[in-house]
């Protein structure tokens, strides 16, 4: 299973966006189902809203209604995401970076991003990998 960070999704769905075949490839290489944290849905449709149109998060959301990405809601990270930020205060890793962490940790640890500033660091002391 490949967990998707929000740079990940903004990539994938974004066809303008610099990095969308790299993300496009690296879905197809790995051939896993993909998972989102809901932790990071606000900041995805965030960033959508400022790239695209304030609607454009509706064709992720829709993707999750149909399963082709599925939502994980993580009810029992919030430990996990308190200890991560708490491990790495001093890394520009956020709430919606940790509770990727978290989500991936559960489910095989690939992570589609290319936010490489905290998660970068994370995933050379964590059982984690980071594609592309």
């Amino acid at each position: 299973m490949i967990t998707l960070g929000t740079s990940g999704v903004v990539a994938l769905l974004v066809r303008s966006d610099r990095r969308h075949r790299r993300a496009v490839r690296a879905l197809e290489v790995a051939r896993m189902p993909t998972v989102v944290p809901v932790g990071i849905l606000a900041e995805v449709d965030r960033v959508l809203g400022r790239r695209l149109a304030p609607a454009a998060s509706l064709t992720f959301l829709e993707g999750i209604e149909t399963g082709e990405t599925l939502l994980d809601c993580g009810d029992l990270d919030l430990p996990r995401i308190r200890a991560l930020m708490t491990r790495y205060a001093e890394l520009p890793l956020g709430f919606p970076d940790a509770a990727v962490i978290a989500c991936a940790e559960r489910n095989g640890g690939t992570v589609l991003t290319f936010d490489r500033d905290g998660l970068g660091t994370v995933s050379r002391d964590l059982p984690i990998t980071l594609i592309p």
